[in-house]
């Protein structure tokens, strides 16, 4: 039984986008060529690899221990080159990171270190749900995720990133706009603007929202941090959103920032990998100018009292 690396991404990408023509699409081959291939790995192993439907393919019960073997032995090549690298500066390499939403706004300044110091290196950076972020690298489909820490992280190894203060936004005029500091539970009447549902934010409000007992007051749901501060800004409704989106897009909208008190709007980023000691070098290195870049929030925490939450 023969398969060459070709074969082994090819097959991956059909599994990864549940279709040979968009797998082909991925590995930048043509989909006669794509799918002979497919054929002949079912012909040269005996089985059925790949279930066909209308809708598209999903692998079989062989097929997902193909996928899994091959995850592997890509991964081990991958740490190959990252090795060989300290030897062969010509030798390129890449490193997949799956990140939350969250952690993208803390993102761009390390990774611009990284690429500056290592140019031989490229960066595959995808936004995720926190949740989607954990099964990338528990399933090999990254190399490295970054996700809160109110995810359950399974057995990743983990090491901590950055802090993510959730803060309150609220218009220029509005009645709190001069407060230090909110609970959550003061604010549950007004109107608000937020997330999708499905997010991995707007769900952990939405389960905080449901011990105080009262449901959000959604007005509207949008996609981008920036959309949500612009609408906020004029008037629509409140919005909780990470502190590191509220001061980027303070100073050209007309909102006010307002610290929650509640200890659990505190969330903490992990970095988390399969093994942080078997990543490839490439990816080795990120991990400490990720770990070693911790920031810290520009609002002061204000005091716990008593009747704080102890989530």
């Amino acid at each position: 039984m023969r398969f060459d690396l070709t074969d082994l991404r090819l097959f991956l990408h059909v599994v990864e986008a549940e279709s040979i023509t968009q797998g082909a699409e991925r590995a930048g081959m043509a989909l006669p060529s794509a799918s002979a291939r497919v054929r002949g790995m079912e012909e040269t192993s005996g089985v059925i690899l790949l279930d066909r439907t209308p809708r598209g393919v999903r692998p079989t019960p062989a097929g997902d221990a193909l996928a899994r073997h091959a995850r592997i032995v890509l991964g081990q090549m991958e740490q190959m080159r990252g090795d060989l690298q300290l030897y062969a500066r010509g030798l390129r390499g890449q490193v997949r990171v799956s990140s939350g939403r969250a952690a993208m706004a803390h993102l761009p300044e390390v990774l611009r270190r990284y690429l500056a110091d290592h140019p031989s290196i490229d960066i595959d950076l995808e936004e995720r749900q926190s949740v989607e972020v954990v099964a990338a690298v528990a399933a090999g489909n990254a190399d490295l995720g970054i996700a809160a820490d109110t995810t359950d992280t399974g057995t990743l190894e983990t090491r901590p990133f950055e802090a993510d203060r959730l803060v309150l936004i609220v218009p220029d005029g509005h009645r709190l706009m001069k407060r230090e500091h909110v609970m959550f539970s003061e604010v549950l009447d007004e109107p608000f603007v937020g997330l999708p549902a499905d997010s991995a934010l707007q769900g952990h409000l939405a389960i905080h929202a449901a011990r105080e007992g009262r449901p959000f007051k959604m007005r509207v749901r949008l996609d981008s941090f920036e959309d949500i501060c612009a609408m906020t800004s004029s008037g629509i409704g409140l919005s909780i959103v990470p502190e590191v989106y509220a001061l980027r897009y303070q100073t050209e909208m007309s909102f006010r920032i307002v610290a929650l008190s509640d200890r659990w709007t505190l969330r903490h980023l992990l970095v988390c990998a399969r093994s942080f000691s078997a990543l490839p070098v490439p990816a080795r290195d990120l991990v400490e100018y990720l770990t070693l870049n911790r920031g810290n929030s520009t609002l002061e925490r204000p005091e716990r009292s008593m009747g704080d939450s102890q989530d």
